[in-house]
């Protein structure tokens, strides 16, 4: 699953990171240098699906 989160002021993302932990430290570093504290989290999951023959 991947995990991205956007700065809700002012719009930065982390992009997407493969794992949450990476996508964490990324707003964590943002929100230390900038503090901004509002994050929006977007996961992403992939689902593979096949016919039955």
């Amino acid at each position: 699953m991947a995990a991205d989160l956007a700065v809700a002021v002012c719009g930065a993302e982390s992009g997407a990171c493969d794992e949450r932990a990476a996508a964490q430290y990324w707003a964590l570093r943002h929100a230390g240098r900038t503090g901004h504290g509002l994050f929006r989290r977007v996961f992403t999951d992939h689902a593979r699906v096949t016919r039955e023959t």
